[in-house]
């Protein structure tokens, strides 16, 4: 075994997921001891932890590793942010989309993804800012983005993806058209939309993939991606089918980049970050921060 002449912070979520972490965790620690690192455990109890264990202890840290899904990864990307701590990040996926993990071709198998972060393999991306949160890939409003908060854990846990869908059809009243206006590098976005995404990433949702040869994770810009209200069925039809085909034309699809972005709606709108909630903003303005996200794995 290598010298441990490191630390590491290693955040658990035990529920996340199906639990699998649960019976993997000796296996982490003992990876990331073969990788030199002396293991501080601490496990999340409610939303929010996370957050507060890498603003709190993360500076004290060679590399703050979490385990869980793409909401977890945000706590602990956020306490990070928040107290302007530039330590390498380690994320073991264990939720039930792992859309950033997907994105950034992450081992999605526990162990192996251990091994990788303890090999010590960095790579740099851009987060983004969100009015006074962040996230690490997307924040979106409107139709199924509350998804990810709302449907049950046990029958994500059961289901995974598919538990999503389902949430979504049972509740597809909730899809209505938010009037919304985007600055986008000064140019004006402004319509009704049914949906909206600024994202950087290759994936949103497990469900809409973006094209590969727009999207760089570390170019600070990011990508926007609006669907607005259609007037008839054959409209609704055709962007979805736009969206699930990656074609992106369509009337009612707009895809497009900018650096800065400010978004007003004629009320307070709640956002995902990452799949969790957010504030209600009625005015917000979203820039990337580039080069923040050092990952390790």
């Amino acid at each position: 075994m290598q010298e441990i002449n490191k630390s590491a912070l290693l955040i658990i979520n035990p529920v996340s997921g199906k639990k699998q972490v649960l019976k993997y965790i000796p296996n982490i620690i003992r990876s990331l001891m073969e990788g030199g690192y002396a293991v501080t455990v601490m496990v999340t109890g409610s939303r929010g932890e996370a957050t507060e264990f890498a603003r709190e202890y993360g500076a004290k840290y060679d590399l703050v590793c979490c385990t869980g899904g793409d909401g977890t990864l945000n706590e602990t990307l956020s306490g990070l942010a928040m107290a302007d701590i530039h330590v390498p990040l380690g994320y073991i996926p264990c939720g039930s989309t792992n859309d950033f993990a997907m994105s950034h071709n992450l081992a999605l198998d526990i162990p192996t993804a251990a091994e990788n972060i303890a090999s010590g393999r960095r790579t740099v991306y851009d987060i983004g800012k969100f009015g006074s949160e962040y996230f690490s890939y997307v924040a979106a409003f409107g139709a199924f983005s509350w998804l990810a908060y709302t449907t049950d854990q046990n029958l994500k846990n059961v289901l995974g993806h598919t538990a999503y869908i389902l949430d979504g059809i049972k509740d597809i009243s909730k899809i209505k058209p938010i009037h919304m206006r985007f600055s986008a590098d000064g140019v004006i976005h402004e319509d009704d939309y049914l949906f909206g995404a600024v994202c950087n990433s290759l994936s949103i949702a497990g469900t809409i993939e973006l094209p590969k040869s727009l999207v760089d994770t570390c170019d600070g810009i990011f990508e926007l991606l609006l669907v607005k209200a259609p007037k008839t069925l054959a409209d609704f039809n055709g962007a979805v089918n736009a969206l699930l085909t990656q074609s992106f034309q369509h009337p009612c699809v707009e895809l497009f980049q900018a650096k800065s972005i400010i978004v007003e709606s004629n009320e307070p709108i709640e956002w995902a970050l990452d799949g969790e909630r957010s504030t209600a903003y009625q005015s917000v303005e979203v820039r990337p921060i580039h080069k923040f996200l050092e990952l390790q794995g």
